[in-house]
Parts: structure tokens; C-alpha cells; sequence
């Protein structure tokens, strides 16, 4: 099994900055592919961005340039910066990984509320 706890979310106003964190455990030796969900309120869960293990990263098209996905091997984390924040971020922002045999494994989610 595989656990991942998000944190870093909170309340910050518009145009500002935030960085997310999961921390991953547990039987990571399998996994491929890590990615950043949100879901704001009365919408769907969206994939924001995607690291794979060779480093290579992908972002929803309509979210590049603010959106930054990183991972640091040695300490078991994934780190999502946004940058220039907007309300419309507002939403919950969840960590995802996938296993090479297709299993996906979901943290809790943290909150992130940009106010105007």
C-alpha cells in the first residue's frame, strides 16, 4: 500500500504564492507517475500536473506557466508551486499516484482558498 499526505494548503489572497507537499510511504517502489488533482466546489476532479519518474513533467494546457510540478527523490515528496493565484483556483488539491500496474493510490487533499 501506498500513503500520501498533502499538506501546504490555506487561505491567501490573489496573486499570491503557494506550495503544496505529499509526502509519500509506504510501497513506493512501484510507482511511475505522480500527479496534482483539484476539484473546486460543484465541479469535477482535474489533473493539473504530472511528473513521471525519469523527471518529465506535463500540465493541464490551460493551467502552463503558473503551475509548477517538482519531486524530491531522496526525501519521498512531490511539491506543486502556484504561483499568481486567482480565485478561481480555489478548490481542493489532491496528490495522486499511479503504480506501473495501474493502480492509483489518492492523499486527503488540502484546502486552497484564494480570496479576492
Amino acid at each position: 500500500q501506498v500513503q500520501l499526505v498533502e499538506s501546504g494548503g490555506g487561505l491567501v489572497q490573489a496573486g499570491g504564492s503557494l506550495r503544496l507537499s505529499c509526502v509519500i510511504s509506504g510501497s513506493m517502489f512501484s510507482l511511475n507517475l505522480m500527479r496534482w488533482y483539484r476539484q473546486a466546489p460543484g465541479k469535477e476532479r482535474e489533473l493539473v500536473a504530472a511528473i513521471n519518474s525519469g523527471g518529465t513533467t506535463t500540465y493541464a494546457e490551460a493551467l502552463k506557466g503558473r503551475f509548477t510540478i517538482s519531486r524530491d527523490n531522496a526525501n519521498n515528496k512531490v511539491y506543486l508551486q502556484i504561483n499568481s493565484l486567482k480565485p478561481e483556483d480555489t478548490a481542493v488539491y489532491y496528490c495522486n499516484a499511479r503504480s506501473t500496474n495501474l493502480m492509483n493510490f489518492w492523499g486527503q487533499g488540502t484546502q486552497v482558498t484564494v480570496s479576492s
